[in-house]
Formats: structure tokens, C-alpha cells, sequence
């Protein structure tokens, strides 16, 4: 059972602290036992997380990812969850050091991960609410047209998307949860019919 630790800062810290941060989490990390740590120091601006997608690809069934908190693997509740429910379905475990009562390893973790589940049910009903307000409202400043909006997805986020639909059975709205994108979006930009002919795998 191999350990793999994944670290990420605060985007809204400066260069040296995200620097110092960061080395604390790898040195934490390494602490208990993970090799190798893959990390992501990300600016304000930088949405995708080339250390992420390579911990991803590295992960094996059997292995353990180990994190320091939940929030280094998502960046809202239902992401997390989606990235637990995915990760556990490829026969992964997660660890987090600083909420220990999060450990798949164990009855209560599971557990907590299922209490989990349902939260995040409900800040995605939430969410839903609030997102159709907000367009009416940015429709309505705006002539009743939505603003132009720039790419919404990065070159690593779509290897990491062909990558998942081509080595796992896992449909197109948990890649795009765990790649941090919406369904359109992938669809957009990958190709997932083609992937559905070259593995016979459905991917929805």
C-alpha cells in the first residue's frame, strides 16, 4: 500500500508564503510516510493544477492519498465529495492529517464521507438557486445579453479528462466535478464519443 501525499496553497497568498506553505505541507507529508508528494503553488488567476492532474494519474488501487485538509482537493464541497466518491470507486483511500476523523480507511470515515454526501446535495441545490439568480441579474445589466466569457478550461484539465475516460469507467459529470469544470465545458472540449468507441465504455 503505497502512500501519496498531494499539497496545495491558498491562492490569495503571496509568493514566499505560498512558498513556505507549501514546504511545510511536502515536509508534513513525507512525515508520514508518502513518496512521491506531488504540490501546486497557484496564483490568483491560475485555475488549473498540473500537480493534481499528475497525483491523479499516479494514484493506483490500493494506494492512500493523504492530504493536510480536506480544501487542498477541492475548491467547494460537492468537488470534494465528488473527488472522494471518485477516488474511492478506483479502490483509493484518502487520509487528511489535520481533520483526522476523515480517514476512508476506516467505519467512521466512511461514514462522515456519507454525512458528507449530503451536504453537498444541498449547497449544489443551493448553488443551482443562487447561479439562475445571478445570470437573470447579469442579463439584466447587460441588455438581456450574458458578457463574452474567456477559455474555461485549461490544456491539462483536457489531458486529465481524456485521460480519466479512456483508463476509467466514469461518466462525463464526475470527470468534469474532479477536473473542476462544468459538463458543457468538457463536452466542448473533449471528444468523449470518440473515447466511447475506442473503449466501449458509456461514458454519459
Amino acid at each position: 500500500m503505497a502512500k501519496i501525499g498531494y499539497a496545495r496553497v491558498s491562492t490569495t497568498q503571496t509568493t514566499s508564503r505560498k512558498s513556505q506553505h507549501v514546504d511545510n505541507q511536502v515536509q508534513r507529508l513525507r512525515e508520514h510516510g508518502c513518496d512521491p508528494v506531488f504540490k501546486d503553488e497557484m496564483t490568483g488567476t491560475k485555475a488549473s493544477r498540473p500537480g493534481w492532474d499528475k497525483c491523479l494519474s499516479h494514484l493506483r488501487a490500493g494506494d492512500v492519498l493523504v492530504i493536510t485538509k480536506l480544501d487542498r482537493i477541492g475548491r467547494s464541497l460537492v468537488n470534494v465529495v465528488d473527488v472522494l466518491n471518485t477516488l474511492t470507486e478506483r479502490g483509493i483511500q484518502i487520509r487528511c492529517l489535520d481533520q483526522g476523523e476523515i480517514d476512508t480507511t476506516s467505519a467512521n470515515g466512511k461514514m462522515l464521507a456519507g454525512i458528507l454526501a449530503v451536504l453537498a446535495q444541498w449547497e449544489s441545490d443551493m448553488t443551482r438557486e443562487r447561479t439562475i439568480e445571478g445570470l437573470a441579474a447579469a442579463k439584466a445589466r447587460h441588455g438581456g445579453q450574458l458578457p463574452t466569457r474567456g477559455p474555461s478550461i485549461t490544456a491539462d484539465q483536457i489531458e486529465t479528462a481524456k485521460r480519466l475516460a479512456a483508463e476509467q469507467d466514469m461518466s462525463a459529470a464526475r470527470i468534469a466535478a474532479v477536473i473542476g469544470v462544468s459538463r458543457a465545458t468538457l463536452y466542448r472540449h473533449v471528444d468523449l464519443a470518440a473515447l466511447r468507441r475506442g473503449t466501449g465504455r458509456a461514458l454519459g
